[in-house]
């Protein structure tokens, strides 16, 4: 969005009586293709110019949004948003974020933006292949579809603090699922990726024919017993296990009192040896940007450093309430006040490969499907159901569903070791996680 049209709006904010104001202008683009069993079953096209206002009336503070970017719609937003801001209750935090911590001179450049436009030709004969080989793996007698996707974004932000920054950035998806069946049962499987440049997406076929397998696989899966066991995290879902780690170092819920962790800083939480980092520049990475939601400066962090808890994640506001300086993590939409998150966040590998954190354990679960889960904020008792495969002397013995595996965090966290196979997928990533003992709920 045009830089001075946003200035125009700041301008207009602080005229109608704002001491301070922040102007988000976001442009985006997408393309999405679906096909299954070999015909076309959806095309999707969007295109969007939008626009958010936050400004604060001493230390009252309010934030609206639209897309309607005309000069009459933009002089209404500006009036309804100081209006509500007079209204609004005090938040003795609030307020733009320190001038001296903006993120200043060259941005770096962190290559997240594609050019190339794919034609809706291009998605769908992509999605096509991909199908095509999932649906040719043995067992699989239906599929669920297959799509591509693209989408290009561009944001930027500007403040009467004195910061304006674009940042841009391009996204191309390529998904497949399968169904398997024995004649008794239907098993699904799945593969999906998303990348900034075109160019590092998969092959097609690979992907579909990952997905068939993973379908296949499935087949004869049964149910077990209730038990305690070793528990495998396979490394494509073991970031979940950094979900409720995230939510529990994010300064709004430490400022609120909330989290299992609020008095856990710089303690050993895991294991020495594990390393948690959280990268805002890597480059191509899908959570990259040169400077967070409220323009500060943004830098690399071990929130995890050999096993100690070194940082909660901070925007100026949790960061004024504790007394502290802001971490860069502020996150934001347009219609809302910043709140925190992390931006690529990597469990660091070990030494083993799951093969081998398999022969540790000798027998036990693996568990390569996660849904539902559940946390106790407070307390860290955490739950997922779950399917994956029992294995037995080190190897994948049969498939099982059904299951439910429980522990607290703080207990799974000191006992977790990664295992060497991280693949980066997405902007949460980790290798495959053993733990050695889990209850396991089955039937």
């Amino acid at each position: 969005m045009d830089e001075n049209l946003l200035e125009d709006v700041v301008k207009a904010a602080l005229a109608a009586g704002a001491d301070a104001a922040e102007a988000v202008g976001a442009d985006r683009r997408a393309l999405s293709v679906t096909v299954r069993l070999g015909e076309l079953e959806e095309v999707e096209r969007e295109e969007s110019r939008d626009l958010g206002l936050r400004v604060f009336v001493g230390r009252r503070h309010a934030t609206v949004s639209g897309s309607d970017i005309s000069a009459e719609a933009r002089a209404k937003l500006v009036e309804r948003a100081v209006a509500m801001a007079r209204l609004a209750p005090e938040d003795p935090y609030s307020g733009l974020a320190d001038p001296e911590l903006l993120a200043r001179g060259p941005l770096p450049d962190l290559d997240l933006f594609d050019a190339e436009e794919p034609s809706p030709e291009d998605l769908e004969a992509r999605a096509r292949i991909a199908e095509d080989a999932a649906r040719t793996v043995e067992g699989v007698v239906n599929s669920d579809g297959a799509s591509g996707s693209w989408s290009s974004n561009q944001w930027r932000l500007v403040t009467s603090g004195g910061f304006s920054a674009p940042h841009r950035a391009s996204a191309f998806s390529l998904g497949a699922s399968a169904i398997a069946g024995d004649g008794q049962v239907m098993e699904t499987g799945h593969d999906y990726r998303t990348v900034r440049w075109r160019a590092d997406l998969p092959a097609p076929e690979c992907l579909g024919t990952e997905a068939g397998r993973r379908a296949a696989q499935r087949l004869g899966a049964r149910k077990i017993d209730s038990t305690t066991a070793p528990v495998i995290f396979e490394n494509r879902l073991a970031s979940s296990l950094m979900g409720p780690l995230i939510g529990a170092i994010a300064g709004p819920s430490i400022a609120r009192g909330t989290s299992f962790l609020k008095d856990k800083l710089g303690q050993q939480l895991f294991a020495k040896g594990v390393n948690v980092i959280d990268d805002p520049h890597r480059l191509r990475g899908l959570g990259s940007s040169p400077f967070d939601d409220e323009g500060v400066a943004n830098r690399r962090h071990a929130l995890i450093d050999d096993g100690v808890l070194t940082t909660w994640l901070l925007n100026s506001s949790s960061a004024r309430q504790l007394g502290l300086t802001t971490t860069g993590h502020a996150s934001r939409g347009l219609a809302g006040p910043p709140g925190v998150g992390p931006s690529n966040l990597t469990l660091q590998p070990g030494d083993a490969d799951r093969a081998e954190l398999m022969r540790q354990a000798k027998e036990g679960l693996l568990i390569t499907s996660m849904f539902g889960p559940s946390l106790n904020g407070n307390t860290g008792d955490w739950s997922v159901g779950c399917s994956g495969f029992w294995f037995e002397d080190g190897e994948l013995a049969y498939p099982v569903t059904e299951i439910t595996v429980a522990g607290n965090l703080l207990d799974i966290f000191a006992r977790m070791i990664p295992g060497s196979d991280l693949e980066i997928r997405g902007a949460s990533n980790a290798p495959s996680i053993l733990v050695d003992a889990l209850a396991i709920a089955g039937r």
